[in-house]
């Protein structure tokens, strides 16, 4: 709807953009932006959170594979601690788009926030369950912070970033009082600054 919207008024490269990786303790918080064609012949893209690992796998490939363009920005949780996590969503949205490839002219930004871009844009709450191009772009960002918190997991296997992502967990959160922090936890946040012990 909102893309036939866009277009209808002019614009011919909607961009949908969405993030993940707002609420765990540990990790970057990654972004990306998916300008989808106008009949995209893939099926059942939806918000990546109802959507299980297997077929989120699946539809990333799909995206890939028929969008116009993916971009893709990622926040460390160093800067994370430093500008804070909304700051560092925004941020990692509007690397996202500056990495789109034809660039966009129109933005559908999930959330109630506009980001930092010179491009017309219209925020959408619940934007990955009412947009297919921010659904899109919520299963790219999930699917590429999985994959980054699988190999923190075999750098960092105490704090099992495979099962939890960085999430707070009980068990998750047992290993950081055991263990303390590793160098990819956030520690602003809490549950993370109350053990964590500088050099």
């Amino acid at each position: 709807m909102y893309e036939k919207q866009a277009r209808e008024s002019g614009f011919t490269a909607v961009a949908g953009i969405d993030e993940a990786g707002r609420g765990p303790l540990a990790g970057p918080v990654v972004s990306a932006a998916v300008i989808l064609p106008e009949g995209l012949p893939v099926s059942g893209i939806h918000d990546s959170k109802q959507l299980s690992p297997k077929r989120r796998e699946q539809l990333y490939d799909d995206i890939y594979r028929h969008a116009v363009a993916v971009g893709v920005g990622i926040v460390d949780p160093v800067e994370i601690d430093r500008i804070n996590i909304l700051q560092a969503s925004l941020s990692a949205m509007a690397m996202s788009v500056r990495n789109l490839f034809p660039a966009p002219d129109f933005l559908l930004i999930d959330g109630p926030f506009p980001i930092p871009a010179d491009f017309p844009q219209k925020p959408v709450i619940k934007g990955d369950s009412l947009s297919i191009s921010i659904a899109a772009a919520s299963i790219i960002a999930k699917v590429t912070r999985d994959r980054m918190m699988a190999v923190y997991a075999e750098e960092y296997p105490e704090f099992d970033f495979s099962a939890n992502k960085g999430y707070p967990t009980k068990a998750h959160k047992e290993a950081i009082r055991k263990y303390g922090c590793s160098p990819i936890h956030r520690l602003t946040f809490k549950g993370v600054k109350e053990h964590y012990q500088p050099c």
